[in-house]
């Protein structure tokens, strides 16, 4: 019944090629953050769970 409700639907066909599309572009986009992202941002990040004292003025954080 499933099969015969979504194959009554027209341009059905359309929708698995756009969700495929967008998954492949949000984790090459991730990809590419990874590799161009600042170092100093990650070893920041990196280190802030370990900081209990006030942020400085170099941060990355916005206030």
């Amino acid at each position: 019944m499933k099969g015969e409700i979504l194959s009554s639907i027209e341009n059905i066909e359309i929708y698995p090629i756009i969700s495929l599309t967008i998954f492949f572009l949000f984790f090459i986009g991730m990809f590419w953050w990874v590799v161009r992202v600042d170092k100093n941002y990650v070893d920041h990040m990196k280190e802030m769970p370990l900081k209990d004292g006030p942020q400085n003025e170099n941060s990355y954080e916005k206030v």
